[in-house]
């Protein structure tokens, strides 16, 4: 009979906290995904860049439309009037700032940053699904003593551009 008491009060102590820890608050930090699971031809425009950066458009949409055929698994239509979403972005800023120096004074680490504004619009609804007047994205990068700095700014917003797209993409899809 005691060994009987054991098992039971063991196996309601276990059932507690299990209930407890289902129940505690915890959760994902998305909201839920903005994009709508019937969503397969979108249209991305080249971004329109306010900032001045030779080329920021290009490689920014570039970088964006190679990570929605990826993630999303959508066809990219040119034709806004064949397409069911429609991504348009304004790159309306971008700044290089040297946050680190080498013993001789000169820059040698810099963080960029760019900022866009982003509007996702379901097309078949006419509603905006997603939209960002200040997406941001911040970046470092190391100029090492005796390289080209033009060259390895071209490369960090190559890198940059990439980073960027994901973190969008994974807004767009994941609510994050």
């Amino acid at each position: 009979m005691q060994v009987f008491k054991k098992y039971i009060s063991s196996c309601l102590l276990l059932s507690l906290v299990i209930f407890s820890l289902s129940a505690c608050g915890y959760q994902l930090r998305g909201r839920g995904s903005v994009w709508p699971p019937g969503m397969k031809r979108v249209c991305v425009p080249v971004f329109e860049n306010s900032s001045g950066r030779f080329e920021l458009d290009l490689k920014l949409t570039r970088s964006v439309i190679n990570e929605l055929i990826a993630r999303a698994r959508v066809t990219i239509e040119p034709d806004q009037n064949k397409a069911q979403g429609l991504l348009v972005g304004d790159i309306s800023s971008f700044k290089v700032q040297p946050i680190a120096f080498s013993s001789g004074g000169a820059a040698s680490r810099y963080k960029v940053t760019v900022v866009t504004r982003v509007v996702f619009t379901d097309l078949l609804t006419d509603q905006i699904l997603f939209a960002d007047d200040n997406f941001t994205y911040v970046d470092e990068y190391e100029v090492p003593a005796g390289l080209d700095y033009e060259t390895m700014e071209n490369q960090a917003i190559d890198r940059l551009a990439e980073k960027f797209a994901k973190q969008l993409v994974v807004s767009l899809l994941e609510g994050f």
